[in-house]
């Protein structure tokens, strides 16, 4: 008890310990110690009141009195408090975020608190309170319940009375929010909005990834809300920021594939617009939003590598949407913040730090930068350095920020100063002095030697110094620094902070410091009060008019239309401004005579600056009753406004703003050709060996489509205009390979034989290079692989050595600046980063030969510290692929001779795959990795592997990956591993199959007879297609009767010349196009015609007779097909998805097309035809563009997607043996162009992607498929098999937030369905058990009371996964497969060429399958590994991710170099592109 008396005795003196340090005619000096470093210390603005937070005691203190004395605040927990944040714009309220769900607020300024609580915890990530600046009660609060670092679910709350009550949950799915009302300029002109208007951005309706996240605003706490549309009618998705400056509110948002930033700023938060920056582009973390004035918003964009980062600053134009490059050269810090500031209370001067030798450090970013200081007295328009007499003076800004608040000046007007020293460049800073500009910085002297921390007080009658280092002393002024007088402090201290109030009228200041070092330091709180110097009150004559900006001949200058006086102390006057403190000076304008300066470009109208003029780049508007009758001008804008709130007297000054003579033409809009554009380009060579397309992102500024590609003669062209014209590129070193970025559509990679390697960030339009830590490897192995999300983070494979061709691993995380090695010996790297795959950032995975040995088996290693550290997960590994949320590895049993695959779900833990127990293949030899887009692998194992007999089944995962069940047998295969599977692109669980009809005679030896099934509930049920009702020109077909033995064939994936020719498009939904036959199997290719289905598969027609490759263009709404194996010259193309085709000559010379192509994402109206014409290499461009039917965009009202005016419809796939629309449990609505409407849908997202869930179902049994070590009947019912046992059912109870589970039935619900109550076959309610340390829950719940209901766990309609996630993605649709095991050898092929039969898939994994291979009984020689990519191929080259359109005597590269990006995403659907 006395011990802790005393402790509390020692407490109250540490803390209320006081010396006074007073000396005749000084400053009273009081100080105060602090256990720990005192943090966030601010006042209450006018006012003496403090309030400052011990952080190790989370305690908070208030002093009422400048920091002379300190008290904990009345009512506030201690030691509970997280974080203390101040309304900016109200100096009473406060509020205290405390640590235990318990908070309080103050509208008193902390004299009294009031408790609130909430019962989710404080964000961490950002201030947990967002205000209003006008009301004060309103409030948002925002929460986060995070489970370890990373797994946070974030909420957002609100309140409009202060938190007298409860705070109200404002909406689910929020992720960031603020009032449009954030800053007091901002208005939407309507007093109700403007008090209840809030901007969300919130997840996406379908789907958990920041790639979909949406910009809602509502005026109703999101009882209604609604999607803004920009100024070009879309309504973007990828939002990533929302901030207020001024009298703006922006938007920055980011679509997949591409670094890019689009930023969206509104002035009133109805209407917004595109901010444009010319040719520059922004990017994530590559652009700063800068203080900006009422007028004009300033970014600034980096412009260099982030080594030694440099900007350019743009300025924009009233509405913050056209923006003007001001200054180059800018210096930024690698973590954002620009050297720049305006001068406080004076418009127009702005200081900014540039870099002098720009040149040298662009050349190498390792070179030091030489930092020179600028000043502009007219908004940057003009710019000038600083000077002391007639030297240069340089200083440190932003970037080398040692106090608090602003760097240079405060409200006192004119006064400013600044750490730097005279010379060419800016010093380090220990070798600066402190100097002083009364006038604004036009003139500066030095003050004080050595570096100060500054402070000005009294309207700047007091400055205030102390030295950065230890000192035992504090210095102040009375003239603006021209003299100065010391404090003696009577111990040495190093400062840490010196501050006032913000308006700087006070006569009173708070410096923080700290005495001793290590465990000896002591922190401490002065308090230095000038009231009690003995300085009179001035009088008038002590006071000067003051102008703010004066030319050279000293006249006084104007902005925004009029000059700035101020009534300030003069210089040498011995007096204190007023004894009623808190009044800042204020400016007084006088008005000017209009000039070109106040004025800016007519954007409204169509203008915008080019060359300083604004010149008319778009469509201006039309005045009514102009240009008819023959008129051929009228009076129309000049191209110029006034700059809304300028003040400029017109009379007797400029009017460019007055209206003009304009001519009648320019209201006229651009007229359509009507015609089909074709570029016919000739190449040099045989072939081309490889072609990829470099998408924009949504957020990506222009219209350019962009193709690089390599021919045989190892020369790469490029394209910015889809094949109009071509420019060869890298023509000095020969091109061996051509990486694309495997996640950035914008960056490509171009290699040579040698260590330089090219690069573009920019889609080729820029073209730099960088040396590789070697060669590239010549093993035919993936050379770079990709990070998903750190854009410059690389990996590199190449060769340690010529001779040896050992291959070695670098990373570099420096865009190939600078290398670190990782491993020798290694086969693959990969980063295994996901989104939603904790602490996995870093985390790679190596093949890597036991002991360096190239002889000896593969182990599969981890690392999340570039193998600082390793793991072993796996030993003698085949090959492993991730494929969405799945991570699968293929391993050899050495005793049983057999493969094993091995799933992982985290990176980290392993688990060993579970296959049916009645599915018994002795050696398993090949598996294929089918799909695993609807949270669930689908599994080919081969179960026959004699050459020309290759069939096996297809297995299905639960949704964890390790537990399997039979899904379909017989499934046709070929010798290269190859399926006959495909996923419908853009729909859920339809995938199309061919299975071999005639097993028993197979394995005689007899010719497979192969017959198509089709699935719509994601392998469930499987049915033959049913044929079409008429054949071409109506012709009947070869045979009719029943399904069984006359049904539709389409030939597969394994006859294909390119793989990745799927027979549908990720935007496309519903359409799909083949080549195959009516019969009773799948005849000859040779024989073949080609059909189309438009409702997802249920019916057929025939679109034309013969073999034809087919693109789809503009979403669907243009087909076009071309002949396929014959010379010719024509097209045939429809405009209603394939109800009627027209024809269309391209060339008068017939060409051997090899392939037609289009952007992945099939939004284009663009074509390209590869091939040869006379048997030379050409390129042919299609261009729909100018047709008169697709030259006005479509409407598209989500509010009113069915209405008369909409050009679309609403569309919902269903099962064939459904009289509803649901499937997998909901009824889904796509967006459908009416066909007969003539219109483009212009790639619009929202037209690509799923409109709604338009309900969930009521489960039925085609929600559910057979549990594991369950067999399907031919009833259709499950059955255990003979001898097994159930799986364990308590295993769901190892899911987060289960607390009961159900016995096993034999049945489990599609991991996609979200059906609801009906037909549940996986549980019964008379089995329901509860999880182990759930007991009392689960007997209150279903007690006697009669309340026991249980409510499967069902995704919610607003985020069902299975429709979320696998429907966003699959616009971009990535097919493929993972061929694990079998040894796919060369044969022939390999003799005669040089190159194994993976050469035509596996150079660059074109084609989506990977190849995980190697026959177990033969360890001799492994096939080469092929990785796959992504977006870098299949993405972007072909049909939305399952090609990438190269031909098959594309894929042998050059001799010995190989590009395979790694296997994210497998083509295994959605994240799974294993373009292999």
């Amino acid at each position: 008890m006395k011990t802790q008396r005393r402790a509390g005795l020692l407490l109250v003196l540490l803390l209320t310990l006081t010396l006074g340090v007073l000396a005749k005619d000084k400053p009273k000096v009081e100080k105060t110690r602090f256990g720990d470093q005192p943090s966030n210390l601010f006042y209450f603005e006018d006012s003496d009141v403090v309030l400052v937070t011990d952080p190790s005691e989370r305690t908070t203190y208030r002093s009422d009195d400048a920091g002379v004395s300190w008290k904990k605040l009345d009512g506030v927990g201690e030691e509970q408090v997280l974080e203390v944040l101040k309304h900016p714009y109200n100096n009473e309220v406060a509020v205290v975020i405390g640590t235990k769900k318990k908070h309080w607020i103050t509208r008193d300024q902390g004299k009294s608190w009031k408790k609130w609580e909430c019962d989710k915890q404080p964000s961490l990530m950002r201030p947990a309170i967002s205000f209003h600046a006008s009301d004060p009660d309103r409030m948002l609060f925002f929460t986060a319940e995070c489970h370890g670092l990373t797994d946070c679910e974030e909420s957002v709350y609100y309140t409009t009375d202060g938190f007298n009550s409860d705070p109200e949950l404002l909406r689910k799915g929020a992720v960031s929010c603020l009032w449009a009302k954030t800053t007091d300029l901002f208005t939407n002109g309507s007093d109700k909005q403007d008090d209840n208007r809030i901007l969300c951005i919130v997840v996406g309706s379908f789907n958990p990834f920041s790639v979909n996240y949406r910009l809602l605003s509502s005026d109703n706490f999101f009882k209604d809300e609604e999607q803004p549309s920009m100024n070009d009618g879309n309504t973007p998705t990828g939002f990533m920021r929302l901030a207020a400056v001024k009298s703006y509110i922006v938007a920055a948002a980011k679509s997949e594939g591409t670094t890019e930033l689009a930023m969206y700023v509104t002035t009133d938060g109805d209407k917004w617009h595109r901010a444009e920056f010319g040719q520059h582009k922004l990017e994530e973390d590559a652009y700063t939003l800068l203080e900006s004035t009422n007028y004009s918003m300033q970014v600034d964009v980096l412009v260099t590598k982030p080594i030694e980062p440099m900007g350019v600053l743009w300025s924009s134009n009233s509405n913050g949407t056209f923006f003007t490059k001001n200054v180059e050269h800018t210096n930024r810090s690698p973590r954002g913040f620009v050297d720049f500031e305006k001068v406080q209370s004076i418009q127009g001067i702005v200081i900014v730090n540039t870099v002098n030798n720009w040149e040298d450090v662009e050349r190498d970013s390792f070179t030091a930068k030489e930092v020179g200081t600028q000043i502009s007295f007219d908004d940057g328009r003009t710019w000038q350095t600083l000077k002391v007499d007639d030297d240069k003076l340089h200083l440190h800004s932003v970037t080398d920020q040692r106090n608090v608040g602003r760097i240079f000046s405060s409200p006192a007007p004119g006064i400013v100063m600044g750490i730097g020293n005279t010379g060419k460049y800016l010093l380090p800073r220990d070798e600066g002095d402190l100097y002083v500009s009364d006038d604004a910085g036009l003139t500066w002297r030095k003050a004080r030697s050595k570096p100060h921390l500054y402070e000005f007080g009294d309207q700047g009658s007091i400055l205030v110094a102390i030295r950065e280092d230890e000192t035992d002393e504090l210095v102040y002024s009375l003239n603006h620094g021209k003299d100065w007088e010391d404090i003696d402090l009577d111990d040495d201290i190093r400062p840490i902070m010196l501050t006032t109030v913000p308006d700087s009228t006070s006569r009173k200041f708070i410096l923080t410091a700290v005495k001793g070092t290590g465990d000896d330091k002591k922190f401490f709180i002065y308090s230095i009060d000038f009231d009690k110097l003995d300085v009179p009150k001035c009088k008038d004559k002590d006071f000067e008019d003051w102008w703010a900006r004066v030319d050279e001949d000293g006249e006084p200058t104007c902005i925004m239309g009029h000059t700035q006086k101020f009534r300030r102390r003069k210089r040498d006057a011995e007096c204190f401004v007023d004894d009623d403190k808190f009044n800042e000076a204020q400016p007084k304008a006088e008005d000017c005579k209009c000039t070109n300066a106040d004025f800016e470009c007519d954007y409204e109208n169509g203008f915008t600056l080019h060359d300083k003029e604004c010149k008319l780049t778009g469509q201006t508007k039309q005045p009514d009753d102009v240009c008819e009758d023959g008129q051929k001008t009228y009076k129309g804008s000049s191209g110029y406004r006034l700059i809304p709130g300028n003040t400029c007297v017109r009379k007797g000054g400029v009017s460019k703003d007055d209206p003009i003579e304009r001519e009648c033409k320019e209201l006229d809009k651009p007229v359509v050709s009507g015609k089909i554009g074709t570029e016919i380009t000739k190449f040099k060579g045989e072939r081309f060996m490889e072609y990829y397309y470099l998408e924009r992102g949504e957020s990506s500024r222009g219209d350019h489509e962009a193709v690089i590609m390599r021919t045989d003669r190892r020369e790469a062209y490029l394209t910015h205009d889809h094949g109009k014209k071509w420019i060869p590129i890298v023509e000095k070193d020969e091109v061996v390979a051509i990486y694309p970025h495997q996640y950035i559509h914008d960056y490509v990679y171009i290699i040579t034989p040698s260590n330089t390697v090219y690069y573009s960030k920019d889609f080729g339009k820029d073209i730099n290079s960088f040396e590789a830590p070697t060669k590239p490897n010549q093993e035919r192995l993936q050379i770079l692989a990709f990070h998903p999300t750190q854009k410059d983070w690389l990996l590199w494979t190449g060769d340690r050595d010529s001779d040896n061709h050992q291959t070695t691993a670098h990373v570099s995380t420096k865009g190939g600046d600078k290398w670190e090695p990782l491993l020798r010996s290694v086969r693959k790297c990969q980063f295994v980063y996901r989104e939603d795959r904790p602490d996995s950032e870093k985390l790679i995975y190596c093949e890597q030969y036991d002991n360096e040995d190239p002889d000896a088996p593969l182990e599969l290693l981890s690392s999340d510290d570039w193998f600082d550290h390793k793991k072993t997960l796996k030993r003698d590994v085949i090959n492993f692929a991730t494929m969405a949320e799945y991570i699968v590895v293929a391993v050899r049993d050495g005793e049983l001779k057999t493969l094993q695959v091995d799933t992982s779900i985290d990176g980290q833990v392993f688990a060993d795959a579970k296959f049916p127990a009645d599915f018994v293949v002795p050696h398993q030899q090949a598996y294929t990795v089918l799909d695993s887009s609807t949270h669930a692998v689908f599994l080919h194992v081969t179960v026959n592997n004699r050459e020309d007999q290759e069939y096996g089944s297809i297995l299905k995962s639960n949704s964890n990956g390790t537990s399997y069940v039979h899904a379909v047998n017989y499934v046709n295969r070929n010798k290269l591993g190859y399926v006959d599977f495909e996923k419908m692109q853009g729909l859920e669980g339809v995938a199309v199959i061919n299975r071999v009809a005639n097993v028993d005679k197979v394995e005689g030896g007899s010719a497979k007879k192969l017959k198509t099934y089709i699935t719509h509930n994601d392998g469930a049920d499987w049915g033959l297609l049913p044929r079409p009702a008429k054949g071409f020109d109506d012709k009947k077909f070869d045979c009719n009767g029943p399904i069984e033995s006359c049904s539709l064939h389409l030939h597969g994936y394994t006859e294909r010349r390119d793989p990745r020719d799927t027979f549908s498009s990720p935007s496309a939904v519903g359409l799909m196009m083949a080549t195959g036959n009516v019969g009773d199997s799948l005849g000859y290719k040779k024989d073949a015609d080609t059909f189309i289905t438009k409702d997802g598969g249920l019916s057929w027609q025939v679109a034309a007779p013969g073999n034809w490759m087919w693109e789809y263009g503009d979403m669907g709404s243009i087909l076009v097909i071309v002949k396929e194996d014959m010379p010719t010259s024509e097209i045939l193309y429809s405009l209603d998805e394939g109800e009627n085709w027209k024809r269309f000559t391209f060339s008068e010379k017939e060409m051997m097309v090899e392939d037609i192509t289009t952007v992945p994402s099939d939004t284009s109206l663009n074509f390209l035809l590869w091939g040869k014409i006379d048997g030379d290499l050409n390129t042919v461009n299609l261009d729909f563009s100018g047709l008169e039917e697709r030259s006005k965009l479509c409407n598209l009202d989500d509010k009113n997607p069915t209405g008369k005016e909409s050009d679309y419809r609403l569309w919902s796939p269903r099962h064939p043996n459904s009289d509803d629309n649901c499937l997998f449990g909901h009824e889904a609505q796509y967006h459908r162009k009416k066909v007969d409407r003539d219109c483009r849908n212009g790639g619009r997202k929202e037209v690509q992607h799923l409109h709604n869930i338009k309900q969930n179902c009521t489960c039925t049994r085609a929600d559910f498929e057979c549990d594991y070590n369950y067999i399907r009947k031919s009833d259709g019912h499950c059955e255990l098999v003979q001898g097994l046992t159930p799986p364990d059912a308590k295993d769901v109870c190892k899911k987060k937030g289960v607390k009961e589970y159900y016995s096993i039935t034999g049945y489990r619900k599609i991991p996609i369905s979200t059906c609801e109550k009906g037909k549940e076959l996986d549980k019964l309610e008379s089995t329901v058990q509860p999880c182990p340390g759930y007991e009392p829950d689960f007997a209150k719940k279903h007690g006697p009371s009669g309340i026991g209901l249980f409510f499967a766990i069902v995704l919610p309609v607003a985020a069902a996964a299975g429709i979320g996630y696998w429907v966003w993605k699959n616009w971009d649709g990535k097919f493929g497969r993972i061929r694990l095991g079998d040894g796919m050898g060369g044969g022939a092929l390999a003799a005669s060429t040089g190159y194994s039969a993976f050469d035509r898939d596996a150079p660059w994994i074109k084609l989506p399958v990977m190849a995980l291979s190697g026959i177990v009984a033969v360890l001799a020689a492994l096939p080469t590994v092929v990785g796959s990519v992504y977006k870098a191929v299949s993405t972007r080259v072909g049909r939305g991710g399952g090609r990438a359109y190269t031909s098959r005597s594309s894929f042998a590269r050059g001799r010995d170099y190989t590009a395979v990006p790694d296997d994210e995403g497998s083509l295994l659907g959605e994240d799974s592109e294993e373009d292999i």
